[in-house]
């Protein structure tokens, strides 16, 4: 049995043929939803342009009341030998946030966690809790209310924070 040999002109065909398929994806489809380019009015007329970024920070931006902050906040914060700090964001159900925070060499006990606005129960929810010196990550809040760190320093020597944080949210800062 031999194995089929594909000619030169038919693999130029082939080529050909996916080249002119992919333009037309492009064009049709990947610039309306990506870019909001819509040159064949196919990408409106399928709802495509609806998901262009350019929309979605249109829809974020007034969706997102004053308050919120939209950028990057960099605080220090200390926390005493044997002792715990909160510090804390307000945040609309759903909003963003990116964050990192690194000690000055020391693990600390730590618990990133929510609580609820209006809540007179004392509910509270854990989203992370171990003993580190450095956390990165990102964040979406489950619920409306204020979001933030609980840190305990278990040493004998004071401990500082850089906490980096970005995203939608107002401060709240020590409590």
């Amino acid at each position: 049995m031999t194995p089929h040999v594909v000619s030169t002109k038919t693999l130029l065909k082939s080529t050909i043929a996916a080249t002119v398929i992919a333009i037309i994806v492009f064009v049709c489809f990947i610039l309306p939803a990506e870019y909001n380019i819509d040159p064949t009015h196919i990408g409106h007329t399928l709802g495509l342009t609806a998901l262009a970024h350019d929309d979605d920070e249109t829809t974020l931006k007034a969706e997102t009341p004053a308050s919120a902050k939209q950028g990057q906040h960099v605080v220090e914060v200390t926390v005493p030998a044997g002792k715990g700090i909160e510090y804390k964001f307000q945040m609309n159900q759903y909003d963003k946030m990116t964050y990192e925070w690194l000690s000055d060499g020391e693990p600390l006990y730590f618990d990133l966690h929510g609580e609820p606005e209006d809540d007179s129960t004392g509910y509270f929810e854990s989203y992370a809790i171990a003993t580190l010196s450095e956390m990165k990550g990102s964040f979406t809040s489950p619920f409306k209310g204020s979001h933030g760190w609980y840190w305990k320093n278990n040493s004998d020597k004071t401990v500082a924070i850089q906490l980096i944080v970005e995203g939608q949210y107002t401060v709240i800062g020590l409590k």
